[in-house]
């Protein structure tokens, strides 16, 4: 469809061990739309982070096509698909991935830095994005010195800071309490809706899937559910 940022056909992904071949994904077709709020379920084995890697440009297909914005991301170079990621991907990862050394603030501005981007308006995003998630008094403190949620706080606020399109989270509360949790999962929808990126979640849990506005089911690498909620 030419109105998806993310268009997936008949991408397939498997693994040699040595003595067998292992089917990952048999063959995925997907359009994801602008804005779009997609849950992505399935058992453990499923192939939701696969998929989910996949959609970032981290692993190619074995077989198929992926576009992002129009470009089919698995016939770039290393160095250009690195370049588009940067410019359209933001990522939110179970483990936060944090820079131990670097302060919440350094953390979230890294992107830009990485990307050549040393402006202030970028240093003023970074601190903007600290703010909007609850952390603009915490700037100066190291990850050492945050809880788990607070971490991950910092970590969606680094996903944002180039401003990218499309956000993808894998079990981004999986190691966090589900108070703590929820107000994550709030947060990144505040964030989708205030700044109209596509976001594209990985998750076990049938109550923040609920939120989303179409959830996407897994199993044995195929998508066996594609559910839209209807408009209230």
């Amino acid at each position: 469809m030419s109105d998806s940022i993310l268009c997936l056909r008949g991408v397939t992904k498997s693994i040699d061990t040595g003595t067998h071949r292992v089917d990952i994904l048999r063959g995925i077709d997907l359009d994801i739309a602008p804005g779009e709020y997609v849950a992505v379920m399935g058992a453990s084995g499923s192939g939701k982070s696969t998929l989910l890697g996949l959609l970032a440009g981290l692993d190619s297909p074995t077989g198929g096509s992926i576009l992002l914005d129009g470009t089919e991301i698995s016939r770039l170079s290393e160095d250009a698909l690195a370049e588009l990621r940067g410019r359209k991907i933001g990522f939110v990862f179970q483990s936060y991935q944090l820079i131990p050394t670097l302060t919440a603030e350094e953390n979230v501005l890294l992107p830009a830095e990485l990307a050549g981007d040393t402006s202030e308006a970028a240093a003023g995003r970074a601190r903007g994005l600290l703010v909007a998630v609850g952390l603009g008094d915490r700037r100066d403190h190291y990850p050492v010195q945050l809880s788990g949620g607070e971490q991950q706080r910092v970590a969606i606020a680094r996903a944002f800071v180039r401003q990218p399109p499309v956000l993808l989270a894998d079990e981004p509360t999986g190691n966090l309490d589900s108070k703590t949790g929820h107000q994550v999962l709030e947060l990144l929808l505040a964030l989708n809706r205030q700044m109209g990126a596509t976001l594209v979640l990985v998750t076990h849990d049938p109550e923040l899937a609920g939120h989303a506005t179409r959830i996407v089911t897994l199993r044995d690498g195929l998508v066996v559910s594609d559910e839209r909620k209807s408009a209230a």
